[in-house]
């Protein structure tokens, strides 16, 4: 990759990549960076939220609400959130840097089985680097996620013995919401009865001893 992972924001529109990020060798190089350069500021809580189609991450309506539910529970020097999914995995502070703000793409709407099998094996892996690089920079751990970013996201703990103390939605409210006539089949992580959990949970790993 020629372009320092430094790039940001300026980036011609025209070099947006489309291409399913996880094989692509400039997403490989930035998280190599992170894991392997980048100092990921300690905190006590770490937040782990999917990505979004929207640039930078935090733009987009679904990362404003979660936001604003994390903000209505904890203070900016208590918690760090940190992305995953198609993207890999990145502290959202990163999230104007090449290439991360530079890709467009939907996993959701992918029906090549095969793509979906790299997809879960190439996300474990990364989630699992950045959990054992970050197993004492975290007293707790927090994940909001559905389908397969959740799958990814707990066999990557798994692999790399990092315990996450609550992962939400539960598995009683995914399967309430499953019953509901929705386009996705597990639903938005923006519906109401998700979001309601997210910030019960928050307020449970506020208050954890």
């Amino acid at each position: 990759m020629e372009r320092s992972v430094s790039d940001d924001l300026d980036e011609s529109k025209e070099n947006v990549l489309t291409d399913p990020p996880f094989y692509l060798p400039e997403f490989e190089e930035s998280y190599r960076y992170i894991i392997d350069d980048y100092d990921v500021p300690p905190r006590d809580i770490a937040i782990f939220i999917p990505c979004a189609v929207r640039k930078p991450y935090s733009s987009s309506p679904s990362h404003r609400i979660m936001r604003k539910i994390i903000d209505d529970v904890l203070s900016p020097e208590q918690y760090h959130i940190v992305i995953f999914g198609t993207c890999g995995i990145l502290p959202s502070e990163l999230e104007t840097m090449y290439p991360y703000a530079h890709y467009h793409y939907m996993l959701g709407k992918v029906k090549d089985q095969k793509i979906q099998e790299d997809f879960l094996r190439i996300e474990t892996d990364r989630v699992a680097g950045y959990l054992k690089k970050t197993r004492d920079v975290y007293k707790r751990r927090i994940a909001y996620c559905i389908g397969p970013f959740r799958k990814a996201f707990i066999q990557g703990s798994e692999r790399a013995g990092v315990q996450i103390d609550l992962i939400l939605p539960s598995k009683d409210i995914i399967d309430k919401i499953m019953e509901l006539d929705c386009p996705f089949q597990e639903g938005s992580l923006n519906m109401e009865e998700y979001l309601e959990e997210f910030h019960s949970g928050l307020m449970q790993i506020r208050d954890m001893k």
